[in-house]
């Protein structure tokens, strides 16, 4: 039997078939194995799936062997995920786009795939000011000593900063590409990309030997996002890619910070549009932000979750059901109704009871983690 990931590689290899509408053909088939297998009028009842999509899916799916196709792609792409593999990075496979393959090399961590370790994005321009560099190191060394890992484009100037500086704080970095894994870009970075390597991933939806394309660059941005619990833009003009990465992380759910600057500079005019939006402000005291983000507090050096457990009363089945899914990192919502199994407007009140009883927090994003 063909594995459920060899389907996910076959349904990419057809033309006007993208990650939204891969998307909806799991949602509606169950399996993109079962998808495989429908008829055109079948296929046809999916949303995106017009005349002349539905005419590529004909002709080419036919010359196409899901089985045959996986093996030699792993031949040549050593490591990949598809949404099939369990390693699958939890918080990207909840957003509408999931890339049907993620390529990666370096040191894969469980614990970031799984959103038990939260990941923070850094971008913003390609030509900062002294000001944006020196507060992006200092944020990236904050994040990388209170336990986050840095996720960022390995584009040059802010992304460059950041991967920098979270390695230099014997933090993790991930750096998502707009090439193939195992195409440098720009070149210049070749010494912080075999960096990374060691102290981090390179991630990318493109497979190996795909040269640098400008189209790539902005759809790299939604991997970022995707990946990320929160993302901080630190400076950015009106026009950058970095507005770009912000966008995403509005429509999934995550939170945007950005870095205030002078009306009159022209690197923080993105910054100042985002915070006129409705972003937060990235303020001096990082102490707020870290704690906005999530990170654990710590009481005389000792980690706070060291302490004893609070004893909690019997909860009826319905409300242990919600408890269990939530752990101590916050997860988004739609995250603990998949892990329920429960209908939305269910765990909703579930939720709203258990904040009541001080059990829960909820955190910007509809993010919940146990008080």
């Amino acid at each position: 039997m063909v594995e459920e990931g060899a389907y996910w590689l076959a349904w990419a290899q057809i033309s006007g078939i993208g990650p939204v509408l891969l998307r909806r053909l799991q949602q509606h088939f169950g399996t993109l194995a079962t998808a495989w297998k429908a008829t055109k009028v079948q296929l046809g009842e999916v949303e995106g799936f017009g005349f002349q999509t539905l005419e590529k899916v004909v002709q080419q799916r036919s010359r196409l062997h899901p089985e045959q196709l996986f093996t030699k792609h792993q031949q040549e792409n050593s490591h990949f995920w598809t949404p099939a593999d369990a390693d699958y990075p939890r918080l990207l496979l909840e957003t509408p786009s999931p890339p049907p393959i993620l390529y990666y090399r370096g040191e894969v961590e469980l614990q970031e795939n799984l959103g038990q370790k939260p990941m923070v994005g850094i971008v913003g321009t390609r030509q900062p000011s002294e000001y944006g560099i020196r507060w992006t190191r200092q944020i990236s060394t904050a994040l990388a000593k209170n336990g986050f890992t840095v996720v960022s484009g390995m584009a040059e100037g802010i992304d460059t900063e950041s991967h920098i500086a979270a390695m230099k704080a014997g933090g993790r970095t991930i750096a998502v590409l707009g090439t193939g894994v195992d195409v440098i870009y720009p070149h210049k970075n070749r010494d912080l990309y075999k960096q990374i390597l060691t102290a981090g991933l390179v991630v990318s939806e493109y497979p190996t030997k795909t040269p640098p394309d400008r189209k790539h660059f902005p759809r790299r941005n939604r991997i970022i996002a995707g990946l990320s619990r929160a993302i901080l833009v630190m400076e950015a003009p009106l026009k950058s890619g970095a507005l770009i990465t912000a966008t995403y992380a509005n429509e999934f759910g995550r939170d945007v910070y950005a870095l205030p600057g002078r009306l009159d500079d022209h690197p923080s005019q993105g910054c100042l549009k985002l915070l006129s939006q409705g972003a937060s402000f990235i303020l001096k005291e990082l102490d707020e932000l870290l704690t906005m983000l999530g990170a654990i507090p710590q009481i005389d050096g000792v980690e706070a979750s060291t302490a004893p457990e609070q004893l909690m009363p019997t909860l009826s089945p319905e409300l242990q059901t919600v408890m269990d899914a939530i752990a101590s990192e916050a997860l988004p919502f739609d995250f603990i109704v998949q892990q329920t199994g429960m209908a939305a407007g269910s765990v909703s009140g579930a939720l709203l009871q258990l904040e009541l009883m001080g059990f829960v927090s909820q955190l910007p994003g509809m993010r919940y983690q146990k008080s």
